[in-house]
């Protein structure tokens, strides 16, 4: 199947999805976007994993202490509250919001350009139409979805401490960052003498084992915990001959983030997986819909620093079965920000059923961690 075919497949169905929802919610609940509130907030890392973390960073050249939700919220003239985080620097999202006020929340559907302000967009059509966020994407959802445990690099020990306690509240897949700095054969046998036979893992290379003999070095020998599962990004994806040449040697499946034009990799089967970031609207149902019909599926990371972006994420995931994993940190920041804890039971995540996103901000903890 072609690229063109995905894009204007896409296109389709994503103004279908606009002109289906646009029609319901005039009929049921018209309202308009009568004014906002910002709230930028500093979330630190957990104090368990914050001095590895940050070490780690720093040596990736990444001088980052915490991270900064930009929480929003919607409100509409009917009363109705949508929530989100703009996942974009307060000043740029003022701007969107300001252009917004007065206009009706179906003006905005599957706008890439809103980043997470898109989330309380679907918030407050949810509430309105009293449908759970995942039923405006699809009329048959999943019930739960599989959320990521995620690690950056750190010492074997922590590695297992931080395994075994994802383990321990329900997790069975791990995502874990593989660095020159720390051995991931060392790592690997940490995590796998304290977590369950169930949990799976793949490791996270972020482009730095850098040749086509490392990785096959590194495949091999992970291959042999067998918890391990893939390898994500190897090399850089824009290295593509590297991926014609790894092609089928690797003892792992082999993942990387979707490129711009995913169709080479797609046609000639270099990748097992695609990890997608943002954006988180109209782009996101294409792709979700080129997974499906590829049997390729994504791993989404679009929503990793905040609780409330972290449900919407599952909720796309509960409504199109080309996402297999969603991934976040919140796990190991701080706080999430949310009244409601995002529970893990045998591997799965229970999508909220309850109208928009089914969940609430924790207003105590925002005003706790607001700046400016």
């Amino acid at each position: 199947m072609s690229r063109r075919r995905f894009l204007r497949d896409g296109s389709i169905v994503a103004a279908a999805l606009a002109g289906a929802l646009k029609t319901r919610l005039h009929g049921s609940a018209k309202q308009r976007i009568a004014r906002y509130e910002l709230v930028t907030t500093r979330v630190p890392m957990d104090e368990r994993v914050r001095e590895a973390w940050q070490r780690s960073f720093f040596r990736q050249g990444r001088f980052q202490t915490h991270y900064e939700p930009v929480i929003v919220r919607l409100f509409s003239d009917a009363g109705l509250v949508g929530i989100g985080d703009a996942d974009m620097p307060a000043a740029a999202a003022r701007r969107i919001l300001d252009s917004m006020v007065g206009s009706t929340p179906w003006d905005h559907l599957l706008d890439d350009r809103l980043g997470g302000i898109l989330v309380a967009v679907y918030d407050l059509i949810g509430k309105a139409l009293e449908l759970p966020v995942a039923k405006l994407f699809a009329s048959r959802t999943k019930s739960h979805i599989q959320q990521t445990w995620w690690s950056q690099c750190f010492p074997p020990e922590l590695m297992a401490a931080e395994a075994k306690r994802g383990a321990d509240l329900g997790y069975r897949v791990h995502k874990v960052k593989a660095r020159p700095w720390e051995d991931p054969i060392a790592q690997a046998e940490a995590i796998c003498d304290v977590i369950p036979k169930d949990m799976r893992v793949w490791v996270d290379a972020n482009a730095w084992w850098g040749s086509v003999g490392r990785t096959l070095h590194f495949s091999e020998r992970l291959s042999k915990f067998h918890h391990y599962f893939a390898i994500e990004s190897p090399f850089s994806r824009d290295r593509i001959d590297a991926y014609r040449q790894l092609k089928g040697k690797s003892a792992l499946q082999v993942t990387e983030h979707i490129p711009a034009d995913p169709m080479p990799f797609i046609s000639e089967g270099l990748v097992d997986a695609f990890v997608v970031g943002k954006p988180m609207g109209r782009t996101l149902v294409q792709r979700a819909l080129m997974a499906e019909a590829t049997r390729i599926p994504l791993w989404v990371e679009h929503s990793i620093s905040s609780g409330v972006n972290q449900v919407f994420q599952a909720h796309q995931a509960a409504a199109f079965p080309g996402i297999a994993y969603t991934i976040s940190v919140t796990h190991v920041l701080e706080d999430d920000l949310m009244v409601e804890p995002f529970n893990m039971e045998n591997g799965f995540y229970a999508v909220p059923a309850s109208p928009g996103l089914g969940v609430s901000l924790d207003m105590d903890a925002i005003d706790r961690y607001r700046i400016g």
